[in-house]
């Protein structure tokens, strides 16, 4: 390249003959937002080819040649998101022939996310398995014509994979946890919500092999109970710091047992609808895993009383949040603080929705013990209305959205995320 004449306005050829290409991808690293990346590669075609190799992250719409195209631009993609959203897809969307071509020409993807793809099949899931070897995490949760056969071959090609979702995959059997307990010793996060033909026998046989299990989430799962769950915190034990177990009607006590004996490193856990859970478990927990349980949503526990909140409040110094939604036997006294018994917790969500025997003093007691409260759910407690609570002079934190009205179905973004 010749050199610009001076004072010409050639900066820009100027740069380009004295930088390397290094240089310029250590610049291109020090950028921040995508936004800036992108605008680094509309400098010139130089800067645009190294932005393209320099690219690892990729969202992108359904289409063989399309793919082609981004494959042959961006050849250092490493994370792949072609997932629909359910309320705005158009069908079929991703099929079977985009896989083929991703199998074929994104061969060092380590992330691919395929959420809501429901044109898509076990014909092409099994390419995913003879194509992508390094591939470490595999999000098809409600691809609904998923079953075994492909997921198979997947655990049997993907041996490196730490991150499977399969929520709301209802073809799923015990027979993928039995691959992947054999082929992915390194699985580390499983979501499997929803996936209602999976039983203890199957969660068993993958504790049996992926002894590193960090997070598990097996609700609505309702043939998997105790059995299941006592053997994933034997073997995981210290590894296991989520379980979300919402509305496995069998799971009880003998589960938060195992789980407050061997997970004591165990931060977040779901327990919402196990009706059989009582106080005796919870405030085992709660002494075991003092120094790390986070958030804890134990709605429709309907055996659970105020000793288990005590006891979590008590202990408990890192819960931020915590749901006792319809458990109809809390009361006033579940937040009174005695002598002795100060409560540790730095609460910054609670949800108490139908517990119908608070009262505004039970609410007044909320506010006065945890000044860091963000959210708290009153929805459809009669006696803790918006005008009770004026009435008696209640003053809520600024900071502090309380929710008096509304469905409960209804959920709040900002609370759920630490559920």
């Amino acid at each position: 390249m010749s050199a610009p004449p001076s004072g010409g306005g050639g900066g820009g050829g100027l740069i380009n003959e004295v930088l390397t290409d290094d240089e310029l991808r250590a610049v291109l690293t020090r950028l921040g937002p995508e936004s800036e990346r992108d605008a680094f590669g509309l400098v010139c075609r130089r800067w645009l080819r190294i932005q393209s190799s320099e690219r690892r992250r990729l969202r992108a719409r359904a289409g063989p040649d399309m793919l082609r195209r981004l494959a042959a631009r961006f050849p250092g993609v490493l994370e792949l998101d072609l997932s629909q959203n359910p309320s705005r897809s158009f069908y079929p969307g991703v099929i079977d022939d985009d896989l083929d071509v991703i199998a074929g020409s994104f061969r060092n993807l380590r992330v691919l996310v395929l959420q809501n793809c429901k044109g898509i099949s076990d014909v092409g899931v099994a390419k995913l398995g003879d194509g992508l070897p390094s591939l470490q995490s595999l999000d098809v949760s409600r691809c609904i014509k998923l079953s075994d056969k492909g997921l198979k071959a997947v655990a049997l090609g993907c041996q490196k994979l730490r991150q499977l979702h399969i929520t709301g995959c209802r073809l799923i059997t015990d027979n993928l946890l039995i691959a992947l307990s054999k082929s992915c010793l390194q699985l580390e996060d499983l979501g499997a919500a929803g996936c209602n033909s999976i039983t203890d026998a199957g969660i068993s046989a993958l504790a049996d092999g992926c002894h590193q299990i960090k997070l598990l989430d097996i609700s609505k799962c309702n043939k998997v109970g105790d059995p299941g769950v006592c053997k994933v915190a034997e073997v995981s034990s210290s590894h296991l710091v989520s379980i979300k177990l919402l509305d496995c009607s069998k799971v009880g006590d003998n589960s938060i047992y195992s789980l407050a004996k061997c997970c004591r490193n165990l931060e977040t856990l779901v327990i919402g609808g196990c009706r059989n859970i009582s106080d005796a478990s919870i405030h085992a927990l709660a002494l075991a895993c003092s120094s790390s349980l986070r958030s804890l949503r134990m709605d429709w526990c309907l055996k659970i009383t105020d000793a288990s909140l005590r006891s979590l409040l008590s202990n408990c110094k890192f819960l931020v949040a915590i749901d006792v939604g319809c458990c109809d036997q809390i009361t006033d006294d579940a937040f009174q603080e005695g002598e002795g018994n100060r409560f540790q917790s730095e609460l910054r969500v609670l949800k108490i929705s139908s517990c119908v025997r608070l009262t505004v003093a039970g609410v007044s007691s909320v506010i006065k013990s945890f000044k860091a409260l963000e959210y708290l759910d009153v929805r459809s407690c009669p006696q803790v209305t918006r005008d009770s609570c004026e009435q008696a002079g209640v003053q809520f934190p600024s900071a502090c959205k309380v929710n008096f009205y509304g469905s409960l179905l209804e959920s709040n973004p900002s609370a759920e995320r630490l559920f």
